[in-house]
Protein backbone atom coordinates (compact mmCIF):
# COMPACT_ATOMS: atom_id res chain seq x y z
CA UNK A 1 0.00 0.00 0.00
CA UNK A 2 0.70 3.69 -0.04
CA UNK A 3 3.42 5.51 2.64
CA UNK A 4 1.46 8.09 4.43
CA UNK A 5 -2.21 7.27 3.42
CA UNK A 6 -4.63 7.94 6.38
CA UNK A 7 -5.81 4.48 8.02
CA UNK A 8 -8.94 5.02 10.05
CA UNK A 9 -10.48 2.10 12.18
CA UNK A 10 -13.92 2.31 13.49
CA UNK A 11 -16.51 -0.17 15.05
CA UNK A 12 -19.20 -0.52 18.00
CA UNK A 13 -16.80 -1.54 20.26
CA UNK A 14 -14.74 2.17 19.97
CA UNK A 15 -15.58 4.89 21.75
CA UNK A 16 -13.85 6.78 18.93
CA UNK A 17 -12.49 6.35 15.64
CA UNK A 18 -8.43 5.54 15.90
CA UNK A 19 -6.50 6.63 13.42
CA UNK A 20 -2.63 5.85 12.09
CA UNK A 21 -0.68 6.99 9.33
CA UNK A 22 0.89 4.14 7.12
CA UNK A 23 4.61 3.78 7.51
CA UNK A 24 7.34 3.75 4.46
CA UNK A 25 6.69 0.60 3.72
CA UNK A 26 2.70 1.36 3.43
CA UNK A 27 2.10 -0.77 6.57
CA UNK A 28 -0.18 -0.03 9.45
CA UNK A 29 -0.92 -2.18 12.66
CA UNK A 30 -3.83 -1.34 15.28
CA UNK A 31 -2.92 -2.70 18.57
CA UNK A 32 -4.82 -4.33 21.93
CA UNK A 33 -8.41 -4.09 20.48
CA UNK A 34 -10.71 -6.49 21.66
CA UNK A 35 -13.15 -8.57 20.06
CA UNK A 36 -15.99 -7.24 18.19
CA UNK A 37 -17.08 -5.79 14.73
CA UNK A 38 -14.39 -3.61 12.79
CA UNK A 39 -13.82 -1.09 9.71
CA UNK A 40 -10.99 -0.11 8.38
CA UNK A 41 -11.19 3.23 6.24
CA UNK A 42 -8.02 4.29 3.49
CA UNK A 43 -7.61 7.85 2.31
CA UNK A 44 -4.86 8.99 0.20
CA UNK A 45 -4.26 12.62 -1.83
CA UNK A 46 -5.32 11.57 -5.49
CA UNK A 47 -6.28 8.36 -4.56
CA UNK A 48 -9.98 7.16 -4.10
CA UNK A 49 -10.76 6.10 -0.95
CA UNK A 50 -11.09 2.48 0.38
CA UNK A 51 -13.36 0.79 3.12
CA UNK A 52 -13.15 -2.86 3.47
CA UNK A 53 -15.95 -4.93 4.80
CA UNK A 54 -17.47 -5.46 8.42
CA UNK A 55 -14.44 -7.58 10.14
CA UNK A 56 -14.99 -10.02 12.76
CA UNK A 57 -12.25 -10.16 15.53
CA UNK A 58 -12.55 -12.92 17.77
CA UNK A 59 -10.54 -12.81 21.45
CA UNK A 60 -6.59 -13.23 20.85
CA UNK A 61 -6.68 -12.94 17.02
CA UNK A 62 -4.23 -11.56 14.86
CA UNK A 63 -5.42 -10.25 11.50
CA UNK A 64 -3.66 -9.19 8.59
CA UNK A 65 -5.37 -7.20 5.73
CA UNK A 66 -4.27 -7.94 2.60
CA UNK A 67 -6.47 -6.97 -0.23
CA UNK A 68 -6.38 -2.97 0.98
CA UNK A 69 -5.65 -1.28 -2.63
CA UNK A 70 -5.77 1.89 -3.36
CA UNK A 71 -6.77 3.10 -7.04
CA UNK A 72 -5.85 6.90 -8.59
CA UNK A 73 -8.48 8.93 -8.94
CA UNK A 74 -9.99 9.50 -12.42
CA UNK A 75 -9.14 12.26 -13.71
CA UNK A 76 -11.62 14.27 -16.62
CA UNK A 77 -10.08 17.38 -18.03
CA UNK A 78 -12.57 19.62 -20.26
CA UNK A 79 -11.21 21.90 -22.80
CA UNK A 80 -13.97 24.85 -23.38
CA UNK A 81 -13.45 26.27 -26.57
CA UNK A 82 -15.60 29.23 -26.10
CA UNK A 83 -14.55 30.87 -29.57
CA UNK A 84 -16.08 30.55 -32.70
CA UNK A 85 -14.73 30.59 -36.32
CA UNK A 86 -16.80 33.42 -36.16
CA UNK A 87 -15.69 35.10 -33.05
CA UNK A 88 -12.52 34.85 -34.09
CA UNK A 89 -13.00 36.41 -38.20
CA UNK A 90 -14.85 39.06 -35.84
CA UNK A 91 -11.94 39.89 -33.64
CA UNK A 92 -9.44 40.20 -36.93
CA UNK A 93 -11.91 42.64 -38.18
CA UNK A 94 -12.13 44.66 -35.70
CA UNK A 95 -8.32 44.69 -35.79
CA UNK A 96 -8.57 45.56 -39.51
CA UNK A 97 -10.55 48.90 -39.07
CA UNK A 98 -8.40 50.35 -36.79
CA UNK A 99 -5.35 49.91 -39.44
CA UNK A 100 -5.07 53.15 -40.86
CA UNK A 101 -2.15 54.91 -42.28
CA UNK A 102 -0.02 57.74 -41.04
CA UNK A 103 -2.77 57.15 -37.89
CA UNK A 104 -5.62 58.59 -40.79
CA UNK A 105 -6.55 57.17 -44.02
CA UNK A 106 -8.28 53.92 -43.12
CA UNK A 107 -5.89 51.19 -44.43
CA UNK A 108 -8.68 48.49 -43.52
CA UNK A 109 -8.67 45.88 -46.49
CA UNK A 110 -4.93 44.71 -45.98
CA UNK A 111 -4.44 41.77 -43.78
CA UNK A 112 -1.13 41.05 -41.81
CA UNK A 113 -2.67 38.02 -39.76
CA UNK A 114 -0.39 35.15 -41.64
CA UNK A 115 -3.48 32.71 -41.25
CA UNK A 116 -6.89 34.50 -41.06
CA UNK A 117 -10.08 33.02 -40.56
CA UNK A 118 -12.29 33.22 -43.76
CA UNK A 119 -14.98 36.63 -43.94
CA UNK A 120 -18.37 35.61 -43.59
CA UNK A 121 -20.70 37.65 -46.11
CA UNK A 122 -21.96 39.77 -43.06
CA UNK A 123 -18.71 40.46 -41.96
CA UNK A 124 -17.79 41.46 -45.59
CA UNK A 125 -20.66 43.75 -46.13
CA UNK A 126 -19.53 45.74 -42.48
CA UNK A 127 -15.89 45.82 -43.81
CA UNK A 128 -17.17 47.24 -47.14
CA UNK A 129 -19.57 49.55 -44.79
CA UNK A 130 -16.98 51.25 -42.16
CA UNK A 131 -14.83 51.70 -45.25
CA UNK A 132 -17.09 53.44 -47.55
CA UNK A 133 -18.53 55.61 -44.37
CA UNK A 134 -15.14 56.65 -42.93
CA UNK A 135 -14.98 60.68 -42.53
CA UNK A 136 -11.67 60.14 -44.58
CA UNK A 137 -13.22 58.00 -47.19
CA UNK A 138 -16.05 60.66 -47.60
CA UNK A 139 -13.79 63.14 -47.94
CA UNK A 140 -11.52 62.17 -50.39
CA UNK A 141 -14.79 61.13 -52.91
CA UNK A 142 -15.22 64.80 -52.90
CA UNK A 143 -11.89 65.64 -53.09
CA UNK A 144 -11.66 63.33 -56.27
CA UNK A 145 -14.74 64.78 -57.02
CA UNK A 146 -13.31 67.76 -57.37
CA UNK A 147 -10.25 66.85 -59.28
CA UNK A 148 -12.54 65.31 -61.80
CA UNK A 149 -14.15 68.86 -61.86
CA UNK A 150 -10.89 70.63 -62.49
CA UNK A 151 -10.41 68.13 -65.36
CA UNK A 152 -13.49 67.81 -66.57
CA UNK A 153 -14.14 64.53 -66.16
CA UNK A 154 -16.33 62.54 -66.98
CA UNK A 155 -18.32 65.64 -69.63
CA UNK A 156 -20.28 66.67 -66.82
CA UNK A 157 -21.57 70.11 -66.87
CA UNK A 158 -19.10 72.67 -64.26
CA UNK A 159 -20.87 74.44 -61.20
CA UNK A 160 -23.02 72.43 -57.90
CA UNK A 161 -25.16 70.50 -59.83
CA UNK A 162 -21.83 68.79 -62.16
CA UNK A 163 -19.87 68.04 -59.18
CA UNK A 164 -22.34 66.48 -57.20
CA UNK A 165 -23.20 64.38 -60.08
CA UNK A 166 -19.11 63.85 -60.12
CA UNK A 167 -19.39 62.60 -56.42
CA UNK A 168 -22.14 60.63 -56.83
CA UNK A 169 -20.06 58.37 -59.50
CA UNK A 170 -17.45 58.79 -57.39
CA UNK A 171 -19.34 56.92 -55.04
CA UNK A 172 -21.06 54.43 -57.19
CA UNK A 173 -17.78 53.20 -58.91
CA UNK A 174 -16.69 52.54 -55.00
CA UNK A 175 -19.55 50.63 -54.43
CA UNK A 176 -20.06 48.63 -56.87
CA UNK A 177 -17.67 45.57 -56.42
CA UNK A 178 -18.74 45.00 -52.66
CA UNK A 179 -21.24 42.28 -53.89
CA UNK A 180 -18.83 39.42 -56.09
CA UNK A 181 -16.96 38.75 -53.21
CA UNK A 182 -19.98 37.34 -50.66
CA UNK A 183 -21.34 35.34 -54.35
CA UNK A 184 -18.49 34.12 -55.02
CA UNK A 185 -17.26 32.96 -51.67
CA UNK A 186 -13.59 35.21 -52.31
CA UNK A 187 -11.66 37.03 -49.52
CA UNK A 188 -11.99 40.99 -50.72
CA UNK A 189 -8.53 41.68 -48.84
CA UNK A 190 -4.86 41.79 -49.83
CA UNK A 191 -2.90 39.36 -47.98
CA UNK A 192 0.82 41.00 -47.34
CA UNK A 193 3.26 38.62 -47.72
CA UNK A 194 6.19 40.54 -45.99
CA UNK A 195 8.73 37.70 -46.00
CA UNK A 196 10.76 36.15 -49.20
CA UNK A 197 12.63 37.90 -52.21
CA UNK A 198 12.13 41.39 -53.54
CA UNK A 199 11.11 39.92 -56.92
CA UNK A 200 8.67 37.16 -54.66
CA UNK A 201 6.74 40.23 -53.12
CA UNK A 202 6.57 41.64 -56.18
CA UNK A 203 4.46 39.19 -57.74
CA UNK A 204 2.66 38.01 -55.15
CA UNK A 205 1.61 42.04 -55.20
CA UNK A 206 1.11 42.15 -58.98
CA UNK A 207 -0.75 38.81 -58.99
CA UNK A 208 -3.60 39.86 -56.39
CA UNK A 209 -5.98 41.26 -58.81
CA UNK A 210 -6.42 38.28 -60.83
CA UNK A 211 -5.41 35.46 -57.60
CA UNK A 212 -7.30 35.50 -54.59
CA UNK A 213 -7.75 33.71 -51.26
CA UNK A 214 -11.36 31.80 -51.29
CA UNK A 215 -13.14 31.25 -48.21
CA UNK A 216 -12.16 27.77 -48.12
CA UNK A 217 -8.48 29.26 -48.07
CA UNK A 218 -6.93 27.83 -51.08
CA UNK A 219 -6.34 30.23 -54.25
CA UNK A 220 -8.03 30.69 -56.98
CA UNK A 221 -8.72 32.87 -59.63
CA UNK A 222 -10.05 36.63 -58.40
CA UNK A 223 -13.00 36.28 -59.87
CA UNK A 224 -14.05 39.17 -57.72
CA UNK A 225 -11.32 41.94 -58.40
CA UNK A 226 -11.50 41.22 -62.33
CA UNK A 227 -15.53 40.63 -62.55
CA UNK A 228 -16.14 44.32 -60.09
CA UNK A 229 -13.96 46.04 -62.15
CA UNK A 230 -15.66 44.83 -65.31
CA UNK A 231 -19.14 45.25 -63.38
CA UNK A 232 -18.10 48.75 -62.25
CA UNK A 233 -16.77 49.90 -65.95
CA UNK A 234 -20.01 48.94 -67.17
CA UNK A 235 -22.45 50.16 -64.83
CA UNK A 236 -20.85 53.51 -65.16
CA UNK A 237 -22.59 53.70 -68.29
CA UNK A 238 -26.06 54.00 -66.79
CA UNK A 239 -24.72 57.09 -65.46
CA UNK A 240 -22.08 58.63 -66.91
CA UNK A 241 -23.11 61.40 -69.70
CA UNK A 242 -23.39 59.71 -73.08
CA UNK A 243 -19.71 61.13 -74.16
CA UNK A 244 -18.14 59.07 -72.00
CA UNK A 245 -19.99 56.00 -72.48
CA UNK A 246 -19.52 52.92 -75.23
CA UNK A 247 -17.90 49.59 -75.17
CA UNK A 248 -14.15 50.89 -76.03
CA UNK A 249 -14.78 52.91 -72.69
CA UNK A 250 -15.92 50.45 -70.63
CA UNK A 251 -12.62 48.07 -71.53
CA UNK A 252 -10.56 51.45 -71.15
CA UNK A 253 -11.91 51.65 -67.49
CA UNK A 254 -11.42 48.10 -67.11
CA UNK A 255 -8.05 48.58 -68.13
CA UNK A 256 -7.40 51.66 -65.52
CA UNK A 257 -9.25 50.15 -62.73
CA UNK A 258 -6.51 46.59 -63.09
CA UNK A 259 -4.17 48.71 -63.12
CA UNK A 260 -5.28 50.76 -60.27
CA UNK A 261 -5.56 47.71 -58.18
CA UNK A 262 -2.06 46.48 -59.27
CA UNK A 263 -0.35 49.54 -58.23
CA UNK A 264 -2.17 49.51 -54.93
CA UNK A 265 -1.18 46.19 -53.77
CA UNK A 266 2.62 47.21 -54.57
CA UNK A 267 2.13 50.34 -52.41
CA UNK A 268 0.49 47.70 -49.99
CA UNK A 269 3.56 45.39 -49.81
CA UNK A 270 6.40 47.59 -49.71
CA UNK A 271 5.46 50.88 -48.72
CA UNK A 272 2.52 50.97 -46.43
CA UNK A 273 3.06 48.43 -43.89
CA UNK A 274 5.45 50.70 -42.63
CA UNK A 275 3.17 53.99 -42.47
CA UNK A 276 0.30 51.90 -40.47
CA UNK A 277 -0.03 51.92 -37.00
CA UNK A 278 -0.97 48.36 -36.58
CA UNK A 279 1.34 46.96 -39.41
CA UNK A 280 4.04 48.76 -37.18
CA UNK A 281 2.97 46.42 -33.94
CA UNK A 282 2.98 43.44 -36.26
CA UNK A 283 6.11 43.91 -37.76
Amino acid sequence: MLSGATVVLQGPVLKDSRKVLSDDNGFFEFKQLDSGTYRVSITAPDFADWTSPDLGLSPGQYMILSDCKLHLVQVTTTINVSNTAEEVATQEVKIEETQRVFGIIPNFYVVYEPRPVPLTTKLKFQLALKTSTDVVTIVGVGVLAAIDQAGNTPDYPQGWAGYGKRVGATAADGFSDIILPSFLHQDPRYYYQGTGSNKSRALHALSSPFVCRGDNGRLQANFSSVGGDLGSSALSNLYYPASNRGAGLVFQNLAISTGERMFASLMQEFVLPRLTRKAKDKN
